[in-house]
């Protein structure tokens, strides 16, 4: 009579399962098509010569170059940067606020997601503002006597480091305060009546029970800032050159559509792997923490 049960409750489930699918066909196939269809037109765009014929010059043109790779490590430098920056202020910020009562947590979330309430451009115009010779951060590290001349802050790496950063963080610190708010407090009050030290909590309870909303952050930093374009291009003054900027040139100054589709197709690639080096890492902490906790 069990098994009877059981196997009737199992086939509801994979019928409701395959009603919802059904429901979301239309959704995934519109989605599907917006998503694959304008790389399957890069793809083969990269293969075409600017009179259309069909060549792999472009590749052979563009993976020789040494421009090419410099603009690759600078978009990986900028995006491990972003990232590193990220961790290491988002971390203990989104500690502070699982740890805080719900109405102060609530007030200082506000204020971290002001960011994302105003336009990117508006932001990084801000900064320009804020970081050049002349700006306000300049103004009060000489005024008080810190530095005897302005620092160069702005048209470089330096200041396309503090932009993405401010950009980023709040999505870093989303996934990363909703792992450790739904933390059980009493592993944590456990661990504290059991003798262990605040850091002993943090390193052996908290950080591995949050690390699945620290990956899911981290992931969305690093591949988002990947492509990252205004940011570079206004406050790192044409010195600070990713490869988002160097797709922009290559279309804008020699219409070279099928040198550009190389590079976006180079991007592409490039997102793929670090997303499939995330997630293999992620499973492979997930297996730690349950073979701990085992």
């Amino acid at each position: 009579m069990t098994v009877a049960v059981d196997s009737a409750l199992a086939a509801d489930a994979r019928s409701e399962r395959r009603f919802f699918l059904a429901l979301s066909l239309p959704a995934l196939f519109i989605v599907g098509l917006a998503a694959i269809l304008p790389i399957l037109w890069i793809i083969r765009q990269s293969f075409l010569t600017t009179g259309g014929d069909y060549t792999v010059g472009n590749y052979e043109k563009v993976l020789s170059s040494g421009l090419t790779w410099s603009a690759l490590a600078t978009t990986v430098e900028l995006s491990l940067g972003t990232l590193a920056f990220c961790i290491l202020l988002g971390t203990p910020l989104a500690l502070a606020l699982a740890s805080a009562r719900p109405r102060v947590a609530n007030v200082l979330m506000a204020f971290v997601m002001l960011p994302l309430w105003t336009s990117i451009l508006v932001r990084t115009y801000g900064w320009l503002v804020l970081l050049r010779r002349e700006g306000l951060i300049n103004a009060a590290l000489e005024g008080s006597g810190l530095t005897a001349e302005p620092l160069p802050l702005v048209n470089n790496f330096t200041g396309t480091l503090i932009g993405m950063v401010h950009y980023m963080l709040p999505l870093f610190l989303l996934p990363a305060y909703a792992a450790m708010r739904d933390i059980d407090a009493n592993l944590v009050r456990a661990a504290a009546s059991m003798g262990a030290t605040l850091g002993h909590v943090i390193r052996t309870v908290i950080l591995p029970l949050s690390a699945g909303g620290i990956f899911s952050g981290s992931m969305i930093v690093f591949i988002y800032t990947i492509g990252f374009f205004i940011t570079p291009a206004v406050l790192g003054g044409g010195k600070v050159n990713p490869l988002s900027i160097r797709i922009e040139r290559t279309l804008s100054t020699f219409q070279d559509w099928g040198s550009a589709s190389v590079l976006g197709i180079l991007l592409f690639v490039l997102m793929a792997l670090i997303g499939v080096m995330f997630l293999a890492a992620r499973r492979l902490m997930r297996n730690k923490v349950g073979a701990a906790h085992a």
